[in-house]
This record gives C-alpha cells, sequence and structure tokens, in this order.
C-alpha cells in the first residue's frame, strides 16, 4: 500500500530565470527546497521554516505566492508519494547556502537544468510549470 506524504516546497526563482534545487545528504535527487508540514503548522508556515532549516533563507509568508498542489511518486521514500503545496519565491540578492541536511545546491535554468537527476515532482511538475508561466509572461 502507497502511503501518502504531505510537504511544502518552493520553487525559489532568481531575477536570472534560474531556480533553485537542493539534493539532501545520502540521495541522488535534486528537488525543490522544503518539506514535510508539521502537526499544527500551515503549508505557509511549514516552507518558511524548511527554507531557513535548509538553506538559511528568511522568508515571509506574504512573500510566497501559492502555485497548486501536485502529487508524485516520493523521490527518497519507497512506496511513498508526495502532496505537495508548492509556492513560488523570488529571490534575488538574497544568499543561500546549504545547511543541516542539505549536501548541495545549484541553479539551473528550467529550460535546460542539465544532465542531473531530479525528483519527479521537479522533472514532471514543477519545472514544466515554472516554463509554462515563464511563457505566459513572454520571459
Amino acid at each position: 500500500m502507497t502511503k501518502t506524504i504531505r510537504i511544502s516546497a518552493a520553487l525559489v526563482v532568481r531575477d536570472d530565470g534560474h531556480v533553485l534545487l537542493v539534493r539532501k545528504r545520502g540521495t541522488p535527487a535534486f528537488m525543490q527546497p522544503g518539506g514535510k508540514i508539521e502537526p499544527g503548522e500551515t503549508a505557509e508556515e511549514a516552507l518558511i521554516r524548511e527554507l531557513f532549516e535548509e538553506i538559511g533563507l528568511v522568508a515571509t509568508i506574504a512573500e510566497l505566492e501559492f502555485l497548486g498542489q501536485f502529487e508524485a511518486p516520493a523521490a527518497n521514500e519507497p512506496d511513498h508519494v508526495v502532496v505537495a503545496d508548492i509556492f513560488q519565491l523570488h529571490i534575488d540578492g538574497h544568499a543561500v547556502s546549504a545547511v543541516a541536511e542539505i549536501e548541495e545546491i545549484r541553479w539551473v535554468s528550467p529550460a535546460e537544468p542539465g544532465d542531473i537527476l531530479m525528483a519527479a515532482l521537479t522533472e514532471h511538475h514543477i519545472l514544466p510549470l515554472n516554463r509554462q508561466l515563464r511563457a505566459a509572461i513572454g520571459d
């Protein structure tokens, strides 16, 4: 039986259009920063906490733009599906770094992310959504 994990994740975007991907220590796949929603937390509160814990970023709920809820196989937990509330966050000028369980961060072009292994949620939902959003504004 497949188990569900509720998460909140961020499509972190710089002014040049590149997006931030992170890779957790001991895992092969890159994904958006974010994580599990704890009991009593809203999706926004969980994401604010996770962004600080994972990449040292201080953000506010007002800066988050809700993009939708998506479902995909979990990258690091077999027989699990992630149901993710995805928020966009523009952060030009803010420094980020790998903290806690994050081993590596990488800024990638959503159109040409390169030859990296990505979580299904990132590869099949979030990056395509980002490309659609950029096309809609003529970027």
